[in-house]
Formats: C-alpha cells, structure tokens, sequence
C-alpha cells in the first residue's frame, strides 16, 4: 500500500451499550480514494465521522481503539479538535451552506482562523472555487446569496468551501447522493482531480460510484469491516460471500 495518512487500530464505537462499530482496524492511503459501501445502518457513516472527531457531538458516545493521522493518535486527550477539523475537512450529504452570500461562505472558515485580509480571503476563493470547477459559474455571484445556486452547484461550494482552510484529508458523506445525474458526473469528474492533492474517504450507496471513483473499497455490514481491498478486486473478485452478494445486488 502506498504511504499510509490514516491508520484505524480496533477501533470500538458505542451508543450507550448498543455497539455499532466492532474491532475496525485498517490502513487508508495518501492521495487515493477510499469508499465504504454497505447497507443502509451498516456503520459506514458513524465510522467516517470518527475520523475526525464528528462523533464527539453525539452524547453517550464512547470509542475505545486508536485512529491515527500521520502516525498521531487523534482521540488523545491532548488534541487540538479545532485543528484536527482544519486538517480533516467535510462534506455532507445535503450541502450546509450558511444563509450568507457565495464569497462569506467560501472564506467562513479563514475568518474563523482569524483572516482579515481582502486580498488573502478574495485570492482563496478564487482558487478554492477553480479547484471545485465551479469558479466560472460563480466568479460574477459573489455577493449572491449562496442558497440561490443550484443544488449541484451548492455541493461544489461546499467542497470548496471545505478546501479554503487547506485540509489534507477529505472527508464526503454521500457528496451526491441528491444530485442529479449531470451535477453528480460533475463531483464524482471532481474527486478524481482532487486525489492528487488531497486523501479523499467517500460513503457511498451507490456501487456504480465507488468502482468509478475509488482506489480502494471497504465493505461494512452491521457494524463490521467484511472486506477491504482494491477496488477492481472488491467488485470482480471479492474474497467473501458476503461481499460478493452485495455488490452483486443480491441483497441491501
């Protein structure tokens, strides 16, 4: 495997005393894709918001395991959460933008950081905005508000918006999941472009998405890792029963 950016070691999550995630351990790599697909409630989801963090907000959450980025253990008590968030950025199912214009929610996240300066805040939206593929469509929208756009083009914004604060991993939840077909060639066209910058981790439903779009694949049901491999080799030849039936849509 290439060099690893995040390494998950027994990796335990509960709600109360339900568990929903049981002894994950894996390696993902710098610079590639990986998808986690299963059926709905299998986890996936609740296993990506650990990785950085996201489940804290939850109350009666408990985690026991290790995940570290860059060889550092990021559930150390020690860890700076806001600057794990800098470095693990997120998109959602539904884009979250703020009620504010284009330009205040692409630089939301520098003035956060504490970033005043015009030239500074314009020269990273334009660059952030060329990174998602969605400047030219809104370079002359700026002062729009950003709920006016599309909802293709609102998942862009947000990709970008989570790109401004230079994160080195991106974390995407379903990124198109409620887009149509054109906007959703668009994200998955964009993911491919993004990976040679950046560590991309997508759930996905759809299985013709994660052969399109991913390196490698993890296969989770009701809370546990079945497979994890190659992509080519997850959906032409999977090692497991299980794994065959899903991808073959016999069940989920």
């Amino acid at each position: 495997m290439k060099d690893v950016k995040i390494s998950i070691k027994n990796l335990n999550l509960y709600y109360g005393t339900k568990q929903a995630l049981k002894n994950i351990s894996l390696n993902i790599p710098s610079k590639q894709v990986t998808a986690f697909i299963g059926p709905s409630g299998c986890g996936k989801s609740t296993f990506l918001r650990t990785l950085n963090r996201m489940n804290d907000l939850i109350d009666s959450v408990n985690i026991t395991g290790e995940v570290l980025i860059d060889g550092i253990d990021i559930y150390d008590k020690s860890l700076d959460v806001v600057n794990l968030r800098k470095r693990v950025g997120m998109v959602f199912q539904k884009s979250n933008l703020f009620p504010k214009s284009v330009f205040e929610n692409l630089v939301f996240g520098l003035r956060l950081n504490g970033i005043r300066d015009k030239n500074i805040l314009l020269e990273t939206a334009e660059t952030t905005c060329k990174q998602a593929a969605i400047w030219d469509e809104v370079k002359d929208r700026l002062n729009e508000p950003a709920l006016s756009l599309s909802g293709g083009q609102q998942q862009r914004l947000c990709i970008a918006r989570a790109l401004a604060v230079k994160p080195e991993i991106l974390l995407m939840d379903e990124p198109a999941s409620a887009l149509d077909p054109i906007s959703t060639a668009k994200i998955e066209e964009l993911i491919h472009d993004l990976k040679t910058k950046y560590t991309i981790v997508i759930v996905t439903h759809n299985m013709q998405q994660a052969a399109r779009v991913s390196d490698l694949t993890a296969f989770f049901y009701i809370g546990e890792l079945i497979e994890y491999d190659k992509t080519t080799k997850i959906f032409t030849n999977p090692s497991f029963k299980q794994t065959e039936d899903y991808v073959t849509g016999r069940f989920g």
